[in-house]
């Protein structure tokens, strides 16, 4: 016995044809288009309509063109770089302890990038005595971008001039962030794991009474949200909690060392290196009598 097809159209079909062929001209295209994604929402998607996977997709699309390179970069506490002195040997052992295909070279600070190096140039360079092994042979020119660019113009570029990595740079020319076409592909289909990306750990996990263990890249407005609202601030400089811990500090805590709190939160660094700190433990102000 034959099924019969399910009666009328989706939601999702009456929304996308109430905006082709119009209802009122008063919501936006996109609004249009969003209001029939949340009407969808729940409901088992029938035979040529979108997947789930799909609706969420265009919902991202839909606010993609909002967003600027300064919002979606990594930004510049994780970012991985070199200096411009740094030997062939050297070289590889920091694409290796990285596991990225290309990082920037610095001269001085991360505020004077002058290039970057792509993990092929060094893998030949590797394998024919031949190529020349320096800094400056491997040398490659990123793009130096705004934060304000939208990230539209930004991936039109990054494809026009086949470069994919951008530095995004302040108003003063410092370094402020990078971003990789990754990043940017990410905001419209969600995160990309290839098979070299290891398991995070959690960003924030209660680990006993008062004590509590984070990746230093957690927010700090997360953090106040389930720890201690005193433990975010709007005078902080930074945003995360390894930003925050450097700022007290002073310095990179390397593992083992501590830093109070103003509120009494004692900071404990549970793994660094010379570059930043990974992950911290948090201890809860001691009780007073």
């Amino acid at each position: 016995m034959a099924t019969e097809p399910p009666e009328g159209p989706s939601r999702l079909w009456r929304g996308m044809r109430s905006l082709l062929f119009g209802d009122d001209g008063e919501t936006s295209l996109r609004d249009q288009i969003e209001e029939a994604i949340d009407d969808a929402e729940g409901e088992e998607p029938v035979i040529g309509d979108l997947s789930p996977q799909e609706r969420q997709m265009l919902r991202n699309l839909l606010h993609f063109g909002d967003r600027t390179a300064g919002e979606v970069a990594v930004t510049r506490g994780d970012i991985i770089a070199v200096p411009s002195t740094i030997s062939f040997e050297n070289l590889v052992r920091a694409f290796a302890e990285a596991g990225h295909s290309r990082l920037p070279v610095y001269q001085d600070s991360l505020d004077t990038v002058i290039g970057m190096i792509h993990i092929k140039d060094v893998f030949v360079a590797d394998f024919d005595p031949g190529r020349d092994r320096t800094v400056a042979g491997l040398l490659r020119t990123p793009l130096f971008v705004p934060e304000s660019m939208g990230v539209l113009e930004l991936l039109a570029r990054m494809r026009t001039g086949q470069i994919h990595l951008a530095i995004v740079v302040d108003e003063f020319g410092g370094t402020e962030g990078l971003v990789t076409i990754e990043d940017v592909v990410e905001e419209i289909v969600g995160d990309i794991e290839d098979e070299h990306d290891e398991a995070a750990a959690g960003l924030l996990t209660l680990l006993d009474d008062g004590i509590w263990e984070a990746d230093a890249r957690l927010e700090l407005e997360e953090l106040a949200k389930a720890v201690d609202a005193r433990l975010a601030s709007p005078e902080d400089e930074v945003d995360t909690l390894g930003g925050l811990a450097f700022l007290i500090a002073g310095r990179i805590l390397q593992p083992g060392e501590s830093v109070c709190h103003p509120s009494g939160w004692r900071f404990e660094s549970v793994a660094a290196d010379a570059r930043r700190m990974t992950r911290l433990r948090l201890h809860a102000p001691e009780a007073t009598a």
